[in-house]
């Protein structure tokens, strides 16, 4: 049995009642009877564990912002994770204190003499992001993982390994699970003499895990599922057909495992949430610099804005892509998809801004023809619109060479509003790459394929028509309904 101060958070689980029960189940590795085969299965492991773990995060986002307006006290609760944050939206978790476990803390901690150095020091605020330090070859820092502790839950989720060190996802709202994963990462802090521990200490003692409401545990399970595609074609309770796959050709080529499609789609939404991860570390500590800018010239602060916008126009970016992977794994939506007010007038006054700064950074000319009163309009996300038109535009403009045009209009027509697009015949051959996406070689850039922008805008309520001109270029025209 591993030291109790170096296991793992998937140790924890391993050693829990729960997971006794399923080693008796059959083992599928065991009629496993090839090299090349067993490497499938823990890819495929992987794979699901993978979804499970983003779907996760969704679904906490959602019963988060649900306790965060039930709360009344101005500090919301604690997040702990591992190697970066996990939640990604700013109103969130600026309720909460928030912590990371890195072994690049352990290198800057080296560097300084031991001991509480409290002369000098300031108290935890809510906005400061702690780096918790781990050794370098601490087992737990192979581990991804998410602590919250809240008045009204306490939840672990860990990206780790099963008994067989198959990777899997665990996760638990038992307040027994969560004070030993606690007392498990309290550990590593008491063993490198961290100095803020008292601190952390008094923190945990005012978020205490409780038992939460059998309502919310079940509502999570059900946002975690409705977030899952179908993973039926993943399924690896038979492996015999992984045998058949060969391991020299690439995941793409897995046919009988799943079809390429769903294959693309999982690791699509994989990678965009590890690029959106990071990001969102930078552009978060980027603003927290930003507050403080009265202490930098003018130049640094110029330079940090800049870095706020890239991240988060490539954050967006990420969503989007995630977004349409997403549709793209589910059914059509339905006809009757429930539709939500809104008022395309203030959407429209963030995002042309965005729209022109972008056409400027590659010389474009981007001419926006409004009416004086726009109406209302009914779409199944408003926050949605905003990133699909503005990846459309953004489509548009890296096609372009440096000097070109675009004109959009927009007007009402019958019962729809009319946002019309034109833009002069692109010079930049789009080469498709996969099923959803396409790539523009000369740029590096990635876009949507339009066939998938179709749907989106569909899923929104609205349509998208596209039309070549020979002389004009290409025209592409967005009907929304409007909200009579």
């Amino acid at each position: 049995m591993q030291n109790w101060l170096l296991q793992t958070l998937s140790d924890i689980f391993i050693h829990s009642e729960h997971c006794i029960v399923q080693e008796d189940q059959p083992d599928n590795i065991s009629t496993i009877n090839s090299c090349e085969a067993l490497q499938d299965y823990y890819q495929l492991s992987a794979l699901k564990a993978q979804r499970e773990w983003f779907s996760a995060i969704a679904a906490l986002e959602k019963i988060l912002f649900l306790t965060v307006k039930e709360t009344e006290s101005p500090l919301k609760g604690l997040i702990f994770s591992a190697p970066v944050p996990v939640l990604s939206n700013l109103s969130l978790v600026s309720h909460f204190k928030t912590g990371i476990f890195t072994t690049e803390a352990f290198s800057l901690k080296a560097l300084m003499p031991c001991g509480d150095r409290k002369n000098g020091r300031k108290p935890l605020n809510k906005s400061q992001i702690l780096q918790l330090p781990l050794i370098p070859n601490d087992p737990i820092a192979k581990e991804q993982f998410c602590l919250i502790l809240s008045p009204s839950f306490s939840l672990i989720m860990v990206l780790g390994q099963d008994i067989r060190k198959t990777p899997t996802f665990h996760f638990s709202f038992a307040p027994e699970t969560i004070q030993e994963v606690w007392a498990t990462l309290r550990s590593r802090l008491s063993l490198l003499n961290y100095e803020r521990l008292s601190e952390i200490d008094e923190l945990i003692k005012e978020f205490e895990p409780v038992n939460p409401d059998y309502r919310l545990v079940s509502q999570f399970s059900r946002e975690l599922l409705k977030n899952l595609p179908d993973l039926t074609p993943l399924a690896i309770e038979n492996p015999q057909p992984i045998d058949r796959v060969n391991p020299k050709k690439t995941i793409s080529c897995a046919a009988n495992v799943a079809p390429n499609s769903e294959l693309e789609t999982e690791l699509l939404q994989a990678l965009t949430h590890e690029i959106r991860t990071p990001l969102t570390t930078i552009r978060t500590l980027t603003r927290l610099l930003l507050k403080r800018q009265k202490d930098f010239q003018p130049k640094v602060t110029q330079r940090l804005q800049t870095i706020d916008q890239e991240c988060t126009e490539q954050i967006e970016r990420m969503e989007l892509i995630f977004r349409a992977a997403e549709l793209e794994s589910t059914p059509p939506p339905s006809p009757s998809v429930h539709l939500t007010s809104c008022c395309l007038e203030s959407v429209l006054e963030q995002t042309i801004p965005r729209w022109q700064k972008q056409a400027q950074r590659r010389n474009i000319n981007l001419d926006v023809s409004l009416p004086q009163k726009l109406p209302q309009v009914v779409v199944s996300d408003p926050a949605m619109l905003d990133r699909v038109l503005t990846g459309l535009i953004e489509n548009c403009t890296k096609s372009l060479p440096q000097g070109g045009k675009i004109d959009v209009t927009v007007s009402t027509a019958g019962d729809r509003l009319k946002l019309q697009v034109i833009s002069q015949s692109s010079n930049n051959p789009l080469k498709a790459l996969g099923q959803l996406l396409m790539f523009q070689p000369e740029t590096g850039s990635l876009t949507l394929n339009l066939e998938v922008t179709k749907n989106m805008f569909q899923a929104l309520g609205g349509k998208l028509t596209v039309r070549q001109r020979p002389r004009q270029g290409e025209e592409l025209t967005i009907f929304l309904p409007l909200n009579n």
